[in-house]
């Protein structure tokens, strides 16, 4: 299937004409089409991120979004002096950051059409850091533009979700997926068919697993796992080994940046120097040292989600062959696994399995050691 694209800025916003309309509708300037504060929503991985950029980078470019000029270049990529792109690596965004911001929003642009403050995890604005971004909202500079990003309007509180326009991402389709990952990143059409089908829509994901071998190597052992949780000790083993491997990769995303902050802060601190005053010091190290745990939590977190994740997208398809229902498999290269486990239990126990998965991310959100929350799941899956 061919997937027309939208010129420009717009161009990797698959599946969003309607987003995309209304955001050139408010570039354009149109009666009552712009507005000072945004709420971009959507499901994970439907561009919600993207989509904030571009409408950033139009609102600049003279042509209204030709991604091509150096006003679209720098605007996407950050470095234009009137859009404040905003992503958080730790568990929250604090009010001192707010603030910041806030103090940024009042002032005027310097050499474009607005000061544009993108933030791309407003779902982490803490109680807060909300009150300080509040006041900015309600009163707002004359050329400045919100863009808020968050899962769903539910994820942000109701006195900053009424003082911006909403616009609501869809789940890109397949296709669309599919027609990018060739389109933008070179990948081959049936790798990249693959990719979008077991991606379900997350653009990033289906884009890392079409990209990275190991990526996808490393999913089919989470598919692999259901059929071997058949002990309570394999159990104990699978959470162990999950456990580990998120950490690892939350490490390996973080020793180089943790040593590169670690160095520019003595440096600036003067460690070592004469006149050094080690008790500020260690103070300021010790919070450093604090931000990159939150950091390396998160990681650690997200790599732990995308593995429930893929264990949903396996007892869906147990369900789907269970119930006759027809529909075609996300897991279609395990289709053998999935029918013998379809076969050895009933569609009320793939039912109890999909609830402890979910149960197992609302305790990893709450701050459960995530050892015992992926022991309780792993025993909770066991056949």
């Amino acid at each position: 299937m061919t997937v027309t694209a939208a010129p420009g800025v717009w161009a990797d916003l698959v599946g969003q004409e309607r987003v995309v309309q209304t955001l050139r509708n408010a570039v354009a300037g149109g009666r009552h089409a712009m507005t000072h504060a945004w709420l971009v929503v959507g499901p994970p991985g439907s561009g919600r991120s993207n989509a904030a950029k571009a409408f950033a980078a139009a609102l600049q470019c003279p042509d209204g979004g030709c991604g091509t000029c150096i006003t679209c270049r720098t605007a996407l990529s950050g470095a234009h002096p009137d859009v404040t792109l905003v992503r958080t690596e730790q568990l929250s965004i604090g009010v001192d950051e707010v603030r910041d911001l806030v103090r940024r929003a009042a002032m005027g642009p310097t050499v474009g059409r607005y000061q544009v403050i993108v933030v791309e995890d407003a779902d982490r604005i803490t109680e807060r850091g909300a009150d300080a971004l509040l006041k900015a909202l309600e009163e707002p500079a004359p050329r400045t533009v919100w863009v808020l990003c968050a899962p769903t309007p539910d994820d942000v509180i109701v006195t900053i979700r009424s003082r911006t326009r909403r616009v609501e991402l869809a789940t890109p389709g397949t296709d669309a997926v599919a027609e990018l990952l060739v389109r933008r990143d070179g990948v081959p059409e049936a790798i990249a068919a693959y990719a979008a089908r077991v991606a379900q829509g997350h653009i990033g994901r289906a884009r890392a697993l079409a990209r990275d071998e190991d990526a996808r190597r490393r999913r089919k052992e989470i598919l692999d796992l259901p059929g071997r949780l058949t002990t309570l000790g394999a159990c104990l083993t699978a959470a162990a080994n999950l456990v580990a491997s998120a950490t690892e990769e939350a490490t390996a995303a973080t020793v180089d940046v943790d040593a590169r902050e670690r160095a520019e802060l003595s440096e600036a601190l003067g460690m070592g120097a004469k006149g050094a005053r080690p008790r500020h010091a260690a103070a300021a190290l010790k919070e450093l040292e604090e931000q990159q745990k939150a950091r390396a939590k998160r990681l650690q977190r997200d790599a732990l989600d995308r593995v429930l994740t893929e264990l949903t997208s396996y007892y869906r398809d147990v369900l789907a062959v269970q119930t006759r229902a027809g529909a075609s498999l996300i897991n279609a290269e395990q289709q053998a696994d999935i029918a013998t486990m379809a076969a050895r239990t009933t569609p009320e126990a793939t039912i109890g399995r999909l609830d402890a998965i979910l149960q197992c991310r609302t305790a990893l959100e709450t701050n459960v050691a995530p050892l015992l929350a992926l022991e309780a799941l792993m025993i909770a899956l066991r056949v």
